[in-house]
């Protein structure tokens, strides 16, 4: 039976996959999967800041996930 810590891990695949979204008008939803609900809505509302963030999380997503899996984006 897994343990609650690997139940919960992030993949970096389907984080990115979910940033694709942004090109739809879904921006945020990759925030909103590694649990930062707040920035997820955020982004959702404003178009991923005007996609200047989504962007940014192009680049940092590796690290996000990392902390996602670590336990500080919960």
């Amino acid at each position: 039976m897994p343990s609650t810590a690997l139940a919960r891990r992030r993949d970096t695949t389907l984080a990115y996959v979910l940033w694709f979204g942004g090109f739809f008008g879904l921006a945020g939803l990759h925030r909103i999967y590694m649990g930062r609900w707040v920035s997820g809505v955020i982004w959702l509302l404003t178009g991923g800041l005007c996609f200047v963030g989504q962007l940014i999380d192009l680049v940092m997503m590796p690290r996000m996930v990392e902390d996602s899996n670590e336990g500080a984006g919960w």
